[in-house]
């Protein structure tokens, strides 16, 4: 079933569109992410064009979040005051995002700066999540506990002015410290299309030090709007949001959700992450092959 992709400017399989959604919808409801790291690279190597992925990624990233935050919000799993906080920053992210977008757009560039800011984030993640879900699984082979992290979040944060409560994640911190990772989460969402969750989430964990009953909620509720605020600011900007592509993403990925999230209750936590971790470093190494490997010809014309 061939569908024309009117921003993209080809056509495509549309089973094979909703394939790619569902198999990334499968991956976010078993692995609690966006799955928007996922969406951009995949299809990149299916041929559609890295701006193109990136902006239509987004799009798809913010109606996958509204079920979750919802659902999260429902049962408390927010903290309002933080979240805010960060759409805020994130929101001012996607402004500086957007400039940086342009300004290697204008020179050529955005492809290469996409496919390198994958292999750099995915690799140094996949890297880190690997590393530790290899140490727990050994410790518990072996019986013994991982020695407990030592304190709840780095010096640089406790030692930023202007301390505010965040009653709900139960915090006492400067309010730059969730600004500025909003603002990070911005400017990588703007860039290349993903939700930040994969990012996001750790981070809320170790940077912040905030309580794990309301991370993924939070992170939700941030990324709901600030993915909201990147496909606005693609579709005036960039104009690089393909809605017929973002359409077909959406329905794959929210019938494959549902998959994911049953499987993920009869599999090990720890072999979950170490599975993601696995896939996430794969897809970082394809895309460092694409970015070194020379082409058999490297002018060609496409068919009209």
């Amino acid at each position: 079933m061939d569908v024309y992709l009117p921003i993209a400017n080809l056509s495509v399989n549309g089973l094979i569109i909703v394939a790619l959604g569902a198999l990334t919808g499968v991956l976010s409801g078993m692995f609690g992410v966006g799955g928007g790291f996922l969406t951009t690279p995949l299809l990149i190597f299916y041929g559609v064009p890295p701006t193109v992925a990136a902006a239509s990624s987004a799009s798809q990233v913010t109606g996958a979040s509204v079920s979750g935050a919802f659902a999260h919000n429902r049962s408390g799993g927010v903290d309002h005051q933080i979240g805010l906080v960060m759409v805020a920053g994130g929101v001012l992210g996607t402004g500086i995002g957007a400039v940086l977008f342009r300004m290697f757009q204008d020179l050529g560039q955005i492809d290469t700066v996409i496919n390198i800011l994958y292999v750099v984030l995915l690799g140094g993640i996949g890297a880190i999540m690997a590393r530790e879900s290899i140490q727990s699984l050994n410790a518990a082979r072996r019986g013994v506990p991982i020695p407990a992290r030592k304190g709840r979040h780095p010096p640089v944060v406790a030692a930023l002015p202007g301390r505010w409560r965040f009653y709900r994640s139960g915090l006492y911190i400067s309010p730059l410290a969730p600004l500025l990772l909003g603002v990070a989460t911005g400017i990588l969402t703007m860039l290349m299309g993903i939700g930040g969750g994969f990012v996001l989430v750790p981070a809320m964990l170790y940077i912040l030090g905030m309580s794990a009953n309301v991370v993924v909620g939070t992170s939700l509720f941030q990324i709901l709007f600030v993915t909201m605020a990147t496909t606005m600011m693609h579709a005036l900007t960039t104009k690089a949001v393909d809605i017929v592509l973002a359409g077909l993403l959406l329905l794959g990925s929210v019938s494959g959700a549902q998959v994911g999230a049953k499987l993920a209750l009869t599999t090990n936590p720890v072999r979950l992450r170490l599975i993601l971790a696995v896939i996430v470093l794969l897809i970082a190494f394809r895309m460092a092959l694409g970015l070194g490997w020379r082409p058999d010809e490297i002018y060609s014309v496409a068919p009209l």
